[in-house]
Formats: C-alpha cells, structure tokens, sequence
C-alpha cells in the first residue's frame, strides 16, 4: 500500500534559500530512487523558514531505506545545519474515504 511521507522542516532564517536550493539540487535523484511516486516541497505562505516534503512511496519501507541513502550520503548533515530543530517526519496511509 502506497504511503505519504511528510518531512516538515524549520530552517534557519538565514539558510531558506539555500534550503530550496539543495532540494532543487538532489530531489531529482529521489524522484528516481526504488520505490518513490513522488516528491514536492512547499514552503509555507505565513512562516518562509517552514519548508514540507510531501513524499509519496510504495512502502514505508522504500522510504526507510530512502532516508537511510541520504544519511550514509551526508545529505542529512548538511540539511541538519541548515535546521533550526530537529525535522519531523509523519506516516500516512490513504483511508479510501
């Protein structure tokens, strides 16, 4: 069953930019990787520091494993200092209502 990740993320008011910089940089390679449908990023109208990924995978798992890619990368370490506080990552599943 296909999943959605939401990865919401609170950047330092002087690292936004370079935020949406990065994304535009390696989304193309997640949008390639085993098991993704799909990625955006928004940044939020009222607060341009709060940027979501609104990810789409087959499985959790496939994101797991996505998510584990980025960090042996040292794509996590870079996106961590560009952080004010930790991201937060939730799981949702259609309910087919």
């Amino acid at each position: 069953m296909a999943v959605t990740a939401l990865l919401d993320l609170q950047a330092k008011p002087d690292q936004a930019d370079a935020l949406v910089r990065l994304f535009k940089d390696i989304l193309g390679d997640t949008r390639k990787y085993d098991g993704c449908l799909g990625i955006e990023a928004q940044r939020n109208l009222d607060d341009p520091n709060n940027i979501v990924l609104i990810e789409r995978w087959e499985t959790r798992g496939h994101h797991e494993k996505y998510m584990a890619w980025r960090t042996e990368t040292g794509v996590m370490e870079t996106l961590g200092a560009m952080l004010a506080g930790p991201p937060s990552i939730r799981y949702y599943a259609d309910t087919g209502a």
